[in-house]
């Protein structure tokens, strides 16, 4: 959608017309929550971010530019800021070995060790410090460029690259296990 459709959008939405919020609502809930669950590792807090994000986003005083960024760039720099205020709060920052598991079904063996393998990757993501995780998740799960991830973690495009290089050091070092015993046999 065009940058500015999405301002003529949000200024109809925080007017009140709930066609205009549903239709920006419907285009960007699913990443919105996604990148939350993400961040979070929790199905229910991921859910209160979404929506915190969609009344902000009604409620804000910053405005929307649609010449500095598309709105889901700037949907992704709410949910960091709220994530990290939330992680600030709550004192901690999550692993997913206290999380809830996403549900998922279950059919034949190769898909049992495919989740398998999929939640040794999650769980090793939610142990990365919180810079290099959201680099990560914003580049390999969200398909971001390194300018957009730039712009929504307000830093250059050369440190999202060290981040990134440094999150993906880590995650060979603590799944280094796997490969290692794949080797063998």
């Amino acid at each position: 959608m065009d940058p500015k459709n999405e301002e003529l959008l949000i200024e109809a939405a925080r007017k009140g017309d709930e066609k205009s919020f549903m239709l920006l609502f419907e285009n960007h809930q699913e990443t919105v929550f996604r990148f939350a669950y993400r961040m979070v590792g929790s199905e229910t807090v991921a859910q209160d971010l979404a929506q915190e994000c969609f009344l902000s986003l009604l409620q804000s005083r910053v405005r929307f530019n649609g010449d500095r960024a598309s709105l889901k760039t700037y949907l992704y720099g709410m949910v960091r800021n709220m994530a990290r205020r939330h992680f600030r709060q709550a004192g901690l920052e999550v692993s997913l070995d206290d999380c809830e598991e996403p549900p998922a079904p279950m059919i034949g063996e190769e898909n049992v060790l495919q989740q398998e393998i999929s939640a040794t990757v999650q769980r090793a993501i939610a142990r990365l410090p919180l810079l290099q995780r959201e680099a990560l998740l914003l580049f390999e799960y969200e398909d971001l460029s390194l300018d957009e991830i730039a712009r929504i973690l307000e830093i250059d495009a050369g440190t999202v690259k060290s981040r990134l290089y440094r999150a993906r050091e880590n995650l060979r070092r603590m799944l280094a296990s796997y490969s290692n015993a794949g080797e063998r046999g």
